[in-house]
């Protein structure tokens, strides 16, 4: 009767391992730069950063936080934005501006995730992983995804196994150590794999290729060495820590409340 609950573990693990070895394969061929550019000459400015920290949508939490800090727009803690200030400053700021309508108001949730997904946004990530220096979108979703169906393979051999184990007729100690052992193998595949990926596939994971930890980390020095400067720097600052660390750095708390993670 085991047999039944076998079978689909191990195809599952096998089949999820097996995608998650082609996608890093395919990871190592494709990840390395296509332009060999030093970070000076790809400019890393404040959006570029949050791009390697967070992905487009820290580069949009950046720019609300901007704009909203230069008086530009109201974002309410009630979860809408509302346009003070129509013009734009530049190509990033008129396609926020673009996304919130003509009304001048929509709900920040919506154009977090409009903006995210901006043709504006997602040509930073672009460029960037052209100076290998990101992650391309493509191959970071793929490695994520293969990840994900491996820990749920993993998942699923240990609800069969218990499943298994509780129709084993009782006194049957033969029957149940032969099913453990054969459950073992979807559940030391998985869990290898698993422990592989941690160093072989997880830089992939990240938005920021090798290269652009590098640039990252020269950027989180500075800001553990900063003290308290005019108004300026503390403006430079707080962008910086944004880009860096998502709105967790705002220190008014009504921003905060006003920039809520994104609901998947």
């Amino acid at each position: 009767m085991w047999l039944v609950f076998l079978v689909p573990a191990c195809v599952v693990a096998v089949v999820s391992c097996l995608r998650l070895i082609r996608t890093a394969a395919t990871a190592d061929a494709l990840a390395g730069p296509q332009d060999e550019e030093p970070a000076e000459a790809v400019g890393i400015g404040l959006y570029e950063t949050a791009y390697l920290a967070g992905g487009p949508e820290r580069v949009v939490d950046l720019a609300l936080v901007l704009m909203s800090g230069r008086g530009r727009l109201h974002l309410a803690h009630t979860g809408w934005t509302t346009v003070v200030d129509p013009q734009g400053r530049s190509r990033l700021e008129r396609a926020l501006i673009g996304e919130i309508g003509p009304d001048g108001q929509c709900l920040t949730a919506q154009l977090r995730e409009n903006l995210a997904a901006h043709r504006t946004v997602l040509e930073i990530g672009s460029r960037l992983a052209l100076a290998g220096l990101a992650t391309p979108a493509a191959i970071r979703e793929s490695v994520v995804q293969s990840l994900r169906q491996v820990r749920q393979a993993l998942l699923l051999s240990v609800v069969l196994m218990v499943a298994a184990m509780s129709l084993t007729a009782p006194g049957g100690r033969e029957t149940t150590a032969a099913a453990l052992a054969w459950f073992s193998l979807p559940l030391v595949l998985t869990t290898g794999t698993l422990l592989m990926a941690r160093v072989d596939v997880q830089p992939y994971t990240r938005w920021a290729a090798p290269a652009g930890q590098e640039v990252l980390e020269a950027v989180r020095l500075p800001q553990r060495l900063s003290g308290p400067g005019e108004r300026v720097q503390d403006e430079k600052r707080l962008l910086t820590a944004v880009a860096m660390g998502g709105p967790a750095a705002v220190p008014d708390a009504r921003l905060r409340a006003a920039l809520r993670p994104l609901r998947r």
